[in-house]
């Protein structure tokens, strides 16, 4: 094998590695953001536990992350809550990053 093939094979290799790691960090972010919408509708327990598997559901509609997102919002509205989209995607910015980390196994 050439020092290109090894190269290559290295690249596709993180690649791949990458891609799984972000399938992985969004569907964890997913149920987390799914456990804090959960929290601020009043659900605990199985229910706030069955929420999250809906939104985790929710990401398959289409690509990137605007369905949850849409999911959340259509939620809380129903619900009346007082929550801007500002303070929806702040979290799911950081629950992302906090996915990453757990996923890596740093925290």
């Amino acid at each position: 094998m050439s020092g290109f093939d090894k190269r290559r094979e290295g690249y596709e290799s993180k690649f791949a590695h990458d891609q799984d790691l972000k399938f992985k960090a969004t569907a964890r972010r997913n149920k987390l953001i799914g456990l804090w919408a959960a929290e601020k509708m009043g659900l605990t327990g199985t229910a706030a536990d069955d929420y999250a598997k809906e939104v985790v559901k929710a990401d398959f509609e289409e690509a990137g992350e605007e369905d949850v997102f849409r999911k959340i919002r259509r939620d809380f509205d129903a619900k009346k809550l007082a929550i801007s989209d500002h303070q929806i995607r702040r979290e799911m910015e950081d629950l992302m990053t906090t996915a990453v980390e757990q996923i890596q196994g740093t925290k």
